[in-house]
């Protein structure tokens, strides 16, 4: 099952009706009241599907009322919370760390092993450097986030 199976299988889960229309806005995606829309017209493949849908979900479990207007600072927050969530559910500091271990090097290997959009790593990996700095340790892991992606384990003997 690939990850857009997976998060179609999310909103089935959490009785979320889940539509891929042609949207009269330039949205990629739109939730109210237990519904997402997938613009078909702006989303050509499963990887975008999967981006928008991951932040959607987001919505779902984060936001409130209409947040359209992102000039209102509370509408912003609302869209930056959805957004995190699909970054941490997309790709989150273990999965990064699973790809890492797969043998994945370069941005390319751990954007094509987790099935997302080169945008969208971009965008996250921005997030997690806003969030934790240039670098954190995640067990034995140290993931550097800047100026690219690199994780490093820690392999020396502990006594």
């Amino acid at each position: 099952m690939n990850i857009y199976e997976e998060l179609q299988q999310e909103a089935f889960d959490n009785n979320i009706i889940l539509k891929e229309v042609y949207l009269k806005s330039n949205s990629d995606g739109l939730y109210k009241n237990n519904k997402i829309a997938l613009n078909k017209g702006r989303l050509c493949n499963n990887r975008e599907k999967a981006c928008v849908l991951a932040e959607e979900l987001g919505h779902h479990y984060t936001s409130c009322g209409n947040i359209i207007n992102l000039n209102d600072i509370k509408n912003a927050k609302q869209e930056y919370r959805a957004r995190a969530v699909a970054y941490e559910k997309l790709l989150g500091l273990n999965k990064l760390i699973e790809a890492f271990t797969v043998e994945s090097q370069s941005k390319f290997d751990f954007i094509d092993y987790l099935g997302v959009t080169e945008s969208f790593f971009d965008d996250a990996m921005e997030f997690y450097k806003n969030k934790y700095g240039l670098s954190v340790k995640v067990d034995e892991y140290t993931i550097i986030f800047s100026p690219y992606l690199a994780i490093f384990k820690d392999i020396s003997k502990k006594d």
